[in-house]
């Protein structure tokens, strides 16, 4: 939006610096940033005096969990906002990409605030039914993916390897809406501590605006391997405005939290690093950058169903970070080591880009 307002107000010099991507993701992050800073705080009074208890805590959870009670939820509402604001300021708006990842995002987050919506006036852990919620995720992952797809190839590419592709043809669509509604709900079962899963998805979108800004420059894809999409590079924007809102988000959620982030945040932020990594050609990556979510999701799945098989637990608890609290780990330590896994995960995502 800026640059077509520098272009039409025929300020050259600014309309120049603008045009670099470099320049407009700091300026993205930043905006982004500081408007989830603004509005924080009445956000957090907004909610706390619309909810009154607040998201329900579970009573066969961690029993330090008790204390979180009256702590207001879908503060995924000020990641939203400011993300939102910030991308339409400085992204190009005749990119596709962007639209679609967006689209994703807005689609997942509403999808997200129902289920909070119905979880907090009924005072209930239940929500919106797991058949409806995904009928819903699938039609918003639908339409992004044939909005992406008809951009792009419909050939996977595998991570070490040069030139070495899985030809798909349509069977692409619905394999990347498959990615962007299994990152969506991965990163949905990760939402469990304070801080958790926040600081995840910035260490993995900022990984993705490395790998998305390479794949839009025809030399940089030549020089290590990787396939070359043209416009991709806006989505290292996108990744800022991801980056940005969820420091800001950080600052609240931050133990002891003012506020959760709900399905309103770890559903779209989800849904959105899904988006980016189909559009960006790096879907295999994303299950390594990401691998923090694919282990808390994978821990559900053993966990039920090894339970309905034998009646038996493979885990104390599920998702997997609530094992480690029953095994004694403070919340802090199981939220501070979670960090630490996702940032090795980074960097051996980011080293596939070369070894090939």
């Amino acid at each position: 939006m800026l640059y077509l307002l520098a272009e039409w107000l025929g300020f050259e010099g600014i309309l120049n610096l603008i045009r670099y991507q470099t320049f407009r993701f700091g300026a993205t992050l930043m905006t982004a940033l500081v408007i989830g800073l603004i509005i924080g705080p009445r956000f957090i009074n907004m909610l706390r005096v619309r909810q009154g208890k607040g998201q329900p805590i579970r009573e066969d959870g961690p029993q330090s969990h008790l204390a979180k009670r009256g702590t207001p939820t879908m503060g995924g509402l000020m990641i939203l906002v400011s993300l939102t604001i910030a991308l339409l300021l400085w992204m190009d708006l005749k990119s596709p990409f962007v639209w679609a990842c967006l689209a994703v995002t807005i689609g997942f987050g509403i999808i997200g605030f129902l289920d909070d919506y119905d979880k907090v006036s009924k005072n209930s852990h239940a929500g919106l039914s797991g058949r409806v919620r995904l009928l819903a995720e699938f039609a918003v992952a639908g339409v992004a993916s044939y909005l992406i797809v008809s951009q792009i190839s419909t050939d996977l590419y595998v991570p070490f390897f040069s030139d070495r592709v899985i030809p798909l043809g349509p069977a692409y669509y619905v394999f990347a809406a498959f990615v962007i509604v299994g990152a969506g709900n991965a990163v949905n079962l990760t939402d469990g501590l304070d801080g958790l899963a926040i600081m995840p998805v910035i260490i993995a979108a900022g990984t993705f605006a490395i790998i998305a800004y390479l794949v839009g420059r025809t030399d940089f894809t030549e020089y290590l391997g990787i396939p070359y999409v043209e416009g991709a590079g806006e989505l290292a924007i996108f990744s800022a405005a991801i980056m940005g809102a969820g420091l800001a988000f950080l600052w609240f959620n931050a133990p002891p939290a003012a506020v959760f982030m709900g399905d309103t945040g770890s559903l779209a932020l989800g849904g959105a690093l899904g988006a980016i990594a189909v559009a960006s050609h790096h879907e295999v990556v994303l299950a390594i950058v990401g691998g923090l979510f694919v282990l808390e999701a994978v821990s559900v799945i053993i966990q039920v169903f090894w339970f309905k098989r034998t009646g038996k637990r493979v885990f104390r608890m599920a998702p997997i970070h609530h094992h480690f609290e029953q095994l004694g780990w403070s919340e802090s330590k199981v939220v501070i080591r979670f960090w630490i896994i996702s940032i090795v995960l980074a960097l051996m995502g980011l080293a596939t880009l070369k070894l090939r």
